[in-house]
């Protein structure tokens, strides 16, 4: 790890510890390594960087909304490829929340995560896009042993690391 020194003024190192005590910060040094993070994380996706990422997409829709859930279901059944999962909570008698886990070329993330939000009747939605390497270069399967008697072989997949 590198040790790097910076200077502010004491009006803005006492905000900045104001902040770390809210958030939960054990010191400043993980709280900079966390700004840096999301400040290179939005440099990335302003500057419209390719490449692969995982993301959570985020919207709240009122399931009355006719054919609305349906239509929601058929868009991630037809991008079964970037879609890892989905998380669905009902808010009250009218609205649910859903979380969509995707994984795929940023791009391709992007353009169906606008699609989505873009549908009618779908309310707040958000994009949290988190940009990845492919580990290693290569995929691979892990040999799962569920007893004794067989062993089953996991499809092929990728190791995603975080960039930053």
């Amino acid at each position: 790890m590198e040790r790097i020194t910076i200077s502010i003024d004491t009006a803005l190192a006492a905000e900045f510890d104001q902040l770390i005590a809210a958030r939960g910060y054990k010191n400043r040094s993980e709280a900079v390594r966390d700004l840096v993070r999301s400040h290179l994380e939005a440099a990335r996706a302003t500057e419209g960087h390719s490449g692969h990422c995982v993301a959570n997409l985020s919207y709240v829709y009122n399931h009355h909304e006719r054919d609305l859930a349906e239509r929601l279901t058929t868009l991630q059944h037809d991008q079964h490829d970037l879609t890892v999962a989905t998380l669905h909570a009902h808010l009250d008698h009218e609205n649910c929340l859903e979380s969509v886990i995707l994984r795929g070329s940023t791009a391709s993330v992007r353009a169906f995560s606008d699609v989505l939000i873009a549908e009618r009747g779908v309310r707040h939605g958000q994009l949290n896009l988190v940009a990845v390497e492919i580990g290693d270069g290569h995929t691979h399967a892990h040999a799962h042993h569920h007893d004794q008697a067989s062993s089953q072989v996991s499809p092929v997949h990728l190791h995603l690391k975080p960039k930053t």
